[in-house]
């Protein structure tokens, strides 16, 4: 695949799946409405939601520019992410998306977007379980397995995965 059209793909992929997870869901729940908060979660709150923000589309434009391919199953990587913080963590979107969630809970005082990102968490530590893990181990065989050994797939690593 083309890096324009990987590109593409990857930012089609984001308006729909993070776009609707992490945000009609979350609006549709709550109407993004101000409940009072303490003004430092509410900060907090602003923190993880641009954290989040900011790592997941790092993280979609390494699958376009890196994996020449998307995120999305019916277009994946032609190549193994293993780069930025893909050398940290193994699944950097995922925690993106639910970091996301949870500033959204802490900067509106929406305490019901917490059971929704715990929701979401179970949902997708069974996709990456059961679907993720297994079709990138067919994909890209001992490379992924390598990789699967040095880098975490939840707690970030403190240091970089040098091993590329």
């Amino acid at each position: 695949m083309h890096r324009a059209t990987a590109a593409l793909g990857s930012a089609i992929f984001l308006l729909i799946a993070p776009g609707l997870t992490a945000g009609v869901i979350p609006w549709s729940l709550t109407g993004w409405q101000l409940e009072p908060a303490p003004p430092l979660i509410r900060g907090a709150g602003a923190m993880l939601i641009a954290l989040g923000v900011g790592f997941l589309l790092h993280a979609f434009a390494r699958f376009a520019f890196e994996g020449l391919g998307t995120p999305a199953p019916v277009a994946p990587p032609e190549r193994l992410v293993v780069g930025g913080v893909y050398r940290y963590v193994r699944n950097p979107m995922y925690l993106a998306v639910g970091a996301t969630i949870v500033g959204q809970a802490l900067f509106f005082g929406q305490p019901e977007l917490f059971a929704y990102a715990a929701a979401f968490g179970v949902v997708v530590i069974c996709f990456v379980h059961l679907y993720e893990e297994p079709t990138l181990a067919n994909q890209f065989g001992e490379s992924y397995e390598a990789y699967r050994r040095a880098v975490p797939r939840w707690l970030p690593r403190l240091t970089p995965w040098r091993d590329l």
